[in-house]
C-alpha cells in the first residue's frame, strides 16, 4: 500500500496541538466510499524495550465473512510520550509502515481507540483516515470525553455520546453483560454507519474481529 508519509513528527505537545487544530477541519463524517465492502482492516500497537519501540500490526479481513487474508508487523522506535488525546503521535508512524507493507488494500480502518470522540475531534482513527484519505472508525475500549444515559445490558445496545452539546460517537454494547465500546466517526464514514460495522465485525466477542487479530499481532513476543 503506497502511503505519503509526513516527513516529520512533532516532538511536542505545543506542536501536536497545532497539528490537530489545523488536521480537524479536514475530517469527514460523512459516507463517502464505495460500496460493497470487500475487506476490513484492524490496526492495533503493542510496544517493546519498556515502550522505546513501537510495534505496529495491521490485519486485513475479508467481508462479511471475517476470514484473515493478510497481516503485517512493524517496528520503529518511539518518539512521542504516552499522553491521553495525543495517541495518535505515538501510535501512528509505525502504523504507517504496518499499512505500507500490505498488498490488499481494506476498504474501511477499525481503529483501536478514537475517532472524533476527541477533545479536538482528531483521534487516531481520524488523524490516521485524513493522513491516508480513507475510510476509517474509532472503535475505542474506554471513555476519553463526554457523557451518555445508562446502556441497557443486551448485544446491540447504544446510547448517543455527548461533548459540549454535540454528538460525537455513540456508547455500542457488541456483547450482552460485557463492557460497551465507544464508537465514533474516524473518517469518510458516518456515525449510524459505524455502528452497522462494527456490529457487523464483531459476531461473538466484545471486540470486532479486525481488531482481536491485531491485537494479538501487535502484543506477541
Amino acid at each position: 500500500m503506497k502511503i505519503d508519509q509526513p516527513h516529520a513528527w512533532p516532538l511536542t505537545v505545543e506542536e501536536a496541538i497545532a497539528i490537530q487544530e489545523q488536521l480537524r477541519s479536514q475530517v469527514i463524517t460523512e459516507d463517502k466510499f464505495k460500496e460493497p465492502i470487500q475487506y476490513v482492516a484492524g490496526v492495533d500497537m503493542g510496544f517493546e524495550a519498556d515502550g522505546t519501540i513501537s510495534r505496529a500490526a495491521v490485519a486485513v479481513l475479508s467481508f462479511p465473512d471475517l476470514q484473515v487474508v493478510e497481516t503485517s508487523l512493524a517496528r520503529r522506535p518511539t518518539t512521542f510520550p504516552y499522553i491521553p488525546g495525543f495517541l495518535s503521535f505515538r501510535e501512528i508512524p509505525a502504523v504507517l509502515d504496518a499499512l505500507e507493507k500490505i498488498q490488499i488494500i481494506p476498504d474501511i480502518i477499525l481503529c483501536d481507540g478514537q475517532g472524533i470522540a476527541h477533545p479536538r475531534r482528531l483521534g487516531i482513527a481520524s488523524h490516521l483516515g485524513v493522513i491516508i484519505d480513507m475510510p476509517t472508525i474509532g472503535v475505542a475500549k474506554s471513555l476519553l470525553i463526554g457523557k451518555h444515559e445508562d446502556l441497557p445490558e443486551t448485544k446491540g445496545s447504544l446510547q448517543p455520546l455527548i461533548h459540549r452539546g454535540e454528538t460525537i460517537g455513540a456508547v455500542l454494547r457488541t456483547r450482552t453483560g460485557v463492557k460497551p465500546l465507544y464508537i465514533s466517526s474516524g473518517h469518510r464514514v458516518s456515525l449510524s454507519t459505524a455502528i452497522d460495522y462494527v456490529l457487523r465485525c464483531t459476531p461473538k466477542y466484545r471486540l470486532p474481529e479486525t481488531t482481536r487479530v491485531a491485537d494479538k499481532l501487535a502484543s506477541a513476543r
